[in-house]
């Protein structure tokens, strides 16, 4: 146990007894938090990881934000000659470009504990928000949302107007998933701590969430709440149980997501133009 995850588990258990506020924490406190902050931003703790093939969250991660939340009053910021009223600053972005990264003007958000990789491209509008990670060379596109604690690996595209969804409470539920070298089309949304499998390509608007079943062709299996890797997925509607009510006239139908092997053509037609992070 590192320094830092100790000083987060004494703060939150001071927290959950009431013996520390918004109102009463110290220097003391606000230090631990500023540190733990920057080290999500650096990458050197993440709000979840594999191990031994599985996701699974770490908590006292997920705990360390929530005391940023908890411990903090709201205050009054400036960016982009707009006053805005939260309990934290926006992420500094003056050094992304130093690595590659950008971040396009007027709507570009990123919040201050959310870990932006190398070579990435953040299109404006869009909003990462705090335990977000972005990979190396990802896109996050126009009208796309990364939320809490989302881990989006290396090399992946999110569509324009893709929403990630965030995972902040239950502390030990696993946030959403998108491995390395995945492709999203647009208007896709993945929920509720779904887990995307490196490779994978996603057709645009499909809706990937544990309560809709993923029927992988591939090994023949219905699945919930995660697309295995190096698939192609797609929405097809299945006929739901309630088909033979008299209200359903002509049968009723419900959401699913097939997933297929990958074929060399849908390969190609979702290869990184490279020339963009030249």
């Amino acid at each position: 146990m590192s320094a830092l995850e100790t000083e987060i588990d004494e703060l939150w258990e001071r927290k959950e007894n009431d013996e520390i506020s918004a109102e009463t924490a110290g220097e003391d406190a606000y230090a631990t938090l500023e540190a733990f902050l920057d080290a999500l931003e650096s990458g050197e703790i993440r709000a979840a990881e594999k191990q031994g093939g599985a996701w699974e969250a770490n908590e006292w991660v997920k705990q360390g934000i929530l005391l940023n939340f908890g411990l903090r009053s709201i205050g009054q910021y400036d960016h982009g000659g707009t006053t805005y009223n939260d309990v934290l600053p926006l992420a500094d972005s003056s050094e992304y470009g130093d690595r590659g990264s950008r971040n396009t003007p007027d709507g570009t958000v990123v919040r201050r504990g959310a870990n932006i990789g190398s070579d990435c491209i953040l299109m404006s509008p869009a909003f990462v928000n705090i335990g977000a990670r972005v990979g190396d060379g990802t896109l996050v596109d126009s009208c796309d949302t990364v939320g809490s604690c989302a881990q989006i690996g290396d090399n992946v595209k999110l569509g324009a107007n893709t929403l990630i969804g965030g995972v902040l409470e239950p502390v030990e539920g696993a946030p959403v998933i998108v491995e390395d070298n995945v492709s999203l089309g647009a208007g896709c949304r993945v929920t509720s701590g779904f887990v995307v499998g490196e490779n994978s390509v996603v057709g645009e608007n499909t809706l990937l969430t544990p309560r809709i079943p993923v029927y992988d062709l591939v090994e023949e299996e219905v699945l919930y709440g995660e697309l295995p890797a190096d698939r192609r997925a797609f929405t097809r509607f299945v006929e739901s149980s309630i088909s033979d009510h008299d209200l359903f006239e002509g049968g009723a139908y419900k959401p699913a997501v097939v997933a297929t092997g990958l074929e060399t053509e849908t390969l190609e037609a979702t290869e990184r133009e490279d020339a963009l992070r030249e």
